[in-house]
């Protein structure tokens, strides 16, 4: 693995130009002092052009999906932001470890476990890192949250809770309700964070889980799940819930449980909202306000850091992989309406 100097910024080229990527995602290398956008890629050339043009990419720079090997092979791009849908993922981080790329892919990391295997192990062959772009675990409120339960101050954790809404009009974002482009619907897209963040502040993964999944437009929603509700037994005990829809307003919290204290993150996934982060420890109440930052530099900044300085990220692939993992389990439990091993589906 070719080491990038550590007072060079890290170049980086976008693959998938759509809504997050114009408008978090490339505003976000504005903000960075460690990384550079140096090329686009987008299934549209005139579109990567346009959005070039918007933000200081040469022209040459630019390219569409059939040129994607022409991206790889330009000297100035060091890793690979995988943006694009979800189906595509897997090929597009294979063929950029191939060329020696380091990939930060967005969530879902794949489709399904075996892609994210593949994907996994393509970086670990060409060595090159693979980072999933979980932006929880750089964005202040969560990282203070994460605090209160590892220094024990929530206690033994008994019941976590999490949600995430919002309402897709499909006119807008068509694909999200292709499950060949998406491999599911509002638990894959937007509950995943749900799935990963009780995750990631259990401290473990979960063993099992138990699923139902309802909707009252079966016209809109015939590939794709609607509004889903979820249970994750942990080890020692702790049992954490989620949901996830599609028909509801905007919407997140998490809350978790301890026997010493309760915690709550609201809003605690969407990025253009003051967080609160508030609770009550030992009958005390606390609260803290985190100001609307750019998250997305908080991570594109985490992995430059982490190719500068030979280090694995902390989202890394296996993470994206565990995630998919519990979500296929909750495919499972939901279509057969019974408690599913996650084990079984990590194998």
């Amino acid at each position: 693995m070719d080491r990038v100097p550590s007072s060079k910024r890290v170049g980086y080229a976008v693959a998938g130009l759509g809504f997050i990527a114009e408008t978090s995602v490339l505003p976000a290398f504005r903000h960075s002092k460690k990384c550079k956008l140096v090329a686009l890629v987008s299934h549209d050339p005139k579109r990567a052009r346009q959005l070039g043009a918007k933000f200081g990419v040469h022209v040459n720079a630019c390219y569409g999906y059939e040129n994607y090997a022409q991206c790889l092979n330009h000297p100035g791009v060091d890793a690979v932001f995988v943006a694009s849908m979800n189906a595509v993922h897997a090929e597009q981080t294979i063929r950029a470890a191939a060329a020696g790329k380091h990939v930060l892919c967005e969530k879902p990391l794949g489709t399904s476990v075996e892609e994210c295997r593949r994907m996994v192990e393509a970086c670990r062959k060409n060595r090159v890192y693979l980072m999933t772009a979980y932006r929880k675990y750089f964005e202040p409120g969560s990282v203070a949250l994460k605090k209160l339960i590892t220094r024990g101050k929530l206690g033994r954790l008994r019941h976590m809770f999490s949600t995430y809404t919002e309402i897709v009009d499909p006119a807008k974002v068509a694909w999200q309700l292709n499950r060949r482009l998406a491999g599911g619907g509002s638990l894959m897209d937007i509950g995943i964070y749900c799935v990963n963040t009780m995750r990631w502040l259990a401290g473990n993964s979960p063993i099992e889980a138990t699923a139902h999944i309802w909707t009252d437009d079966r016209k809109r929603f015939g590939e794709v799940e609607d509004s889903i509700a979820f249970r994750l037994t942990h080890p020692e005990g702790l049992v954490c819930q989620g949901t996830s829809s599609y028909s509801a307003q905007a919407a997140s919290f998490v809350q978790v449980h301890g026997d010493k204290g309760w915690a709550a993150l609201n809003p605690a996934f969407a990025f253009e909202e003051e967080r609160r982060l508030f609770g009550k420890i030992q009958g005390k109440w606390f609260e803290q306000k985190f100001k609307v930052m750019d998250e997305f530099v908080l991570e594109l900044d985490h992995f430059a850091d982490c190719i500068r300085r030979h280090r694995d990220p902390k989202s890394d692939g296996m993470e994206g992989l565990l995630d998919v993992a519990t979500i296929q389990a909750i495919y499972q439990s939901a279509r057969e309406n019974r408690t599913v091993p996650i084990a079984a589906h990590t194998g």
